[in-house]
């Protein structure tokens, strides 16, 4: 960990040299800033931030409730923790992809992805979606490359497009996303190795798998991917589902038994939440700005 942060030019120079060496990166997604500590003590690659994911911890269903306030506010926080690489999913594009991309770029976000869905979206591992036209999401697509500055912030197209229109159709609109300015393109709902490698050898782009769980596509090692030809893995949900399954549990608990003693041995210690929270390098800073000793004496 490092106390001192990287600036957000740095990491997303980072991010470029990273995913032009021919390793994939692998990344889980963050819920919030602590998680976001964790994914780069453990040695990841860089943070992602899910919309899906966003949309829950706030109590709603992933149908484009949230707002650009809502996911910018929380990505952040969860960026401005850690000196990786922070992608984020920005569903549609909100109401402005201008005012969108300023808000992103300006907040220290490396990447961001937009889909092709209409704005009352729905989980890409889902049925009913509808898309919107090719030529509208290229539209969105130039106004969101237009509207960055900084070269090495990166547009990355997501597709919705293959359990509505077949894999060919999704291939054919990924390819006008890429001459539209998109660097970097996420097939949605891929199915297995098989969909995969098609898609490796039709498109001419660095290009992101999903990776989540209880969803259309065949959970793959990261090697695997690799050896496709993917250049990023993300793990949107991940973090959240091991979460909120734990905290359920030990609720559940606590209200049978009255007391927390039959499940301290699945807590986090106080100890590696000051570890991981850098607690004694923030109090070491206290003492010497404010010359005071932690037992309270001048």
């Amino acid at each position: 960990m490092h106390f001192i942060k990287k600036k957000a030019k740095e990491k997303r120079k980072d991010f470029v040299n990273k995913i032009k060496n021919g390793k994939i990166l692998r990344v889980p997604g963050a819920y919030n800033p602590l998680t976001a500590k964790l994914i780069e003590e453990i040695g990841y690659d860089a943070v992602y931030v899910s919309g899906g994911v966003m949309s829950n911890d706030l109590g709603y269903p992933d149908i484009g409730l949230t707002t650009l306030e809502d996911v910018s506010d929380r990505s952040k926080k969860i960026a401005r923790v850690t000196n990786l690489p922070t992608i984020v999913d920005i569903d549609t594009g909100f109401k402005s992809c201008k005012k969108t991309i300023k808000t992103f770029e300006k907040i220290g976000i490396t990447a961001v992805h937009i889909e092709d869905q209409v704005s009352q979206k729905r989980c890409g591992h889902l049925e009913n979606k509808e898309l919107i036209s090719t030529k509208e999401m290229v539209k969105k697509i130039k106004e969101c490359v237009k509207s960055k500055k900084d070269k090495n912030f990166k547009i990355i197209a997501r597709s919705d497009a293959k359990a509505v229109e077949g894999i060919n159709k999704m291939i054919d609109r990924c390819k006008a996303y890429i001459d539209a300015g998109a660097e970097i393109v996420f097939p949605e709902a891929l199915a297995n190795e098989k969909d995969f490698e098609k898609v490796r050898k039709s498109l001419d782009c660095y290009l992101l798998a999903n990776m989540t769980e209880f969803g259309k596509s065949k959970l793959l090692n990261y090697k695997d991917l690799e050896n496709l030809g993917y250049n990023i893995v993300i793990y949107p949900v991940t973090s959240q589902r091991l979460a909120m399954k734990n905290v359920e549990d030990g609720l559940r608990v606590i209200f049978k038994d009255g007391h927390q003693n039959n499940i301290i041995d699945k807590m986090q210690t106080r100890k590696r939440l000051y570890d991981l929270v850098e607690y004694e390098k923030y109090n070491a800073l206290d003492e010497k700005i404010y010359n005071f000793s932690t037992d309270g004496h001048e």
